[in-house]
């Protein structure tokens, strides 16, 4: 295996990575910033006002995205398979 090899497999585990875990940070990320303009808005500073709608909606989200997460993951380690089948090149 050469070491060309080695930096496209970590660069498309890289990518990977930031495809399946991309729209769940967001939907926390979203969620934490209209929960927090609303405290900001109301003054109402409850600690479960930013938990409890950050975890439903990432669970949500989660949810949602599972099969597109099983579809990425799933093409990932059939190409790294293959890779494998293929030998040293």
């Amino acid at each position: 295996m050469t070491p060309q090899v080695v930096i496209d497999i970590a660069r498309e585990a890289i990518w990977v990575m930031l495809e399946i875990g991309a729209p769940t940070m967001l939907a926390a990320l979203v969620i934490g910033l209209v929960v927090s303009l609303f405290q900001a808005l109301t003054q109402v500073q409850e600690a479960t006002m930013s938990f409890v709608p950050k975890t439903l909606g990432i669970a949500v989200a989660f949810i949602l995205t599972t099969p597109f997460v099983l579809r990425v993951l799933t093409e990932f380690t059939e190409g790294l398979f293959a890779r494998i089948a293929l030998g040293p090149s």
